[in-house]
């Protein structure tokens, strides 16, 4: 447990870079292209932590002043995902997680029922919030492993099949990489649910902007450097700003709007040698098979429709949280990762920027009623875990990240509260997605292996000729 901590307390700016050196001496890049690439995302890490602290420390206090000048008080506070990632890793769950998911992940990939190798192991803290939630609430280390390898198994086959369309969307530089990310997965079915009902809804099917778009439309005024002081100014005037002190706003929410996407580009240069490297051996290694690289959602959080949306989204939630029936819950410290909802949402939106504001908004939704419904057992694994990070007078805590998934309540619901039926019912449905990715990886790879032979047999004509 002590090992397990000192490591995860490195965080990610530390970790990751050591697990991509490891990674890429152990694919042949050699020590120094090898440690070049795991410090440009060590790099990355540390500059998206320099503008999303910048993004948080100024957006919070406008979030701050507007429940107070509108009255938004909900009984369920936000304290952020860092007392999720502390319950989580704080558990004998948690202890086991790393070497839980990489077996799982292994034994996946010997049984073709994934073709993810899942190296983003900060990430891994959902599965252990999942797992820790569950063994405190049953009080069974044994029920929390079974949650918690649910959870892995879910997100490793969402990876899979958002795969094609990330890469589709974000372009060659995510060639053969795929986020599986729990919390990003969750808003899959969102996405797919809202675009189907937005296509069969005239006029407002034929609503097509994505950033590019705006910015080719409204030429400045559809830049984001432009967008970033409009949203910023419309947040101040609603948090009733002095003049100063609402234009500064928009200049720092337009610096963000800027340098995110400049930052996750590091993240990207330290990516491509160990993606490159990666495809070429398993073409040579493992004919007929193709394998994604498991990586942190972080690569594509810059992407301009996820930076205007996700800064729209922040006033709506607030008044959308107060009533919506039966929610207790009002986000505040989390409203600065709103951009974690995206990553896999634009590529089924094809970045439109309205549908995926309407994704948005219903995933929030839903959000906050499964943080509401979760806010009682994360309060006691918090209490449990380390209390002192619930505030003096507060009686219930919960996050956006990760209380706020679909994903974590529908495993939480069945494993904890449905007794023998639901731990059965979830485990048929998992099993069922398992071999249903089974079937998928192997007629890809029976496509790609046709491909393969196809220009074999094109480049053995050519030398012929």
């Amino acid at each position: 447990m002590g090992v397990i901590n000192y490591v995860m307390s490195l965080g990610a700016s530390v970790m990751m870079p050591i697990i991509f050196f490891i990674f890429g001496v152990l694919l042949g890049m050699g020590p120094s292209k090898s440690l070049k690439s795991g410090l440009s995302v060590g790099v990355g890490f540390v500059g998206l932590n320099v503008i999303t602290q910048l993004l948080a420390d100024n957006l919070g206090p406008a979030v701050n002043q507007m429940v107070k000048i509108y009255g938004l008080h909900l009984h369920t506070l936000d304290i952020g995902w860092p007392a999720a990632s502390a319950v989580a890793f704080g558990t004998q769950v948690g202890a086991i997680i790393i070497p839980l998911g990489l077996g799982i992940n292994i034994l996946m990939l010997l049984t073709k029922t994934t073709q993810t190798l899942n190296i983003d192991l900060w990430n891994y803290w959902h599965f252990a919030f999942i797992g820790s939630i569950v063994s405190i609430a049953t009080r069974s280390f044994l029920w929390g492993v079974f949650a918690a390898t649910i959870t892995i198994i879910v997100t490793l086959v969402g990876a899979d099949r958002s795969q094609k369309k990330v890469e589709e969307f974000y372009g060659e530089d995510l060639k053969g990489v795929s986020l599986p990310q729990a919390f990003c997965v969750s808003f899959i079915p969102f996405a797919i649910a809202v675009n189907w009902i937005v296509e069969r809804i005239p006029g407002l099917n034929k609503v097509d902007f994505d950033a590019k778009k705006l910015e080719k439309r409204f030429g400045l005024f559809g830049d984001p450097i432009l967008l970033g002081v409009i949203i910023g100014i419309i947040l101040g005037l609603l948090a009733k700003y002095p003049m100063a002190k609402t234009l500064q706003l928009g200049i720092i929410l337009s610096a963000v709007m800027v340098l995110i996407p400049k930052i996750t580009g590091m993240f990207i240069e330290g990516l491509n040698p160990i993606s490159t490297r990666s495809q070429e051996l398993v073409s040579k290694k493992f004919k007929g098979r193709t394998f994604n690289i498991g990586m942190t959602p972080a690569l594509v959080i810059g992407h301009p429709t996820t930076l205007v949306v996700s800064l729209l989204l922040v006033p709506t939630i607030l008044f959308l949280s107060v009533i919506v029936p039966g929610n207790e819950f009002l986000p505040l410290a989390s409203l600065s990762g709103l951009i974690y909802i995206f990553p896999l949402v634009l590529p089924y939106t094809k970045g439109n920027v309205l549908r995926s504001f309407l994704v948005g908004l219903v995933s929030l939704v839903a959000g906050v009623l499964s943080a509401t419904a979760l806010a009682s057992i994360f309060t006691s694994a918090v209490r449990m875990v380390q209390s002192n990070l619930i505030p003096a007078g507060t009686t219930s805590v919960a996050s956006i990240d990760f209380a706020a998934s679909p994903l974590a309540w529908i495993v939480y619901e069945f494993t904890a509260n449905l007794t023998l039926v639901g731990p059965i019912v979830i485990a048929v449905i998992t099993l069922g997605l398992m071999v249903w990715n089974r079937k998928k990886i192997a007629a890809n790879d029976t496509k790609a292996a046709v491909k393969g032979t196809a220009k074999t047999v094109d480049a053995h004509s050519e030398s012929l000729n």
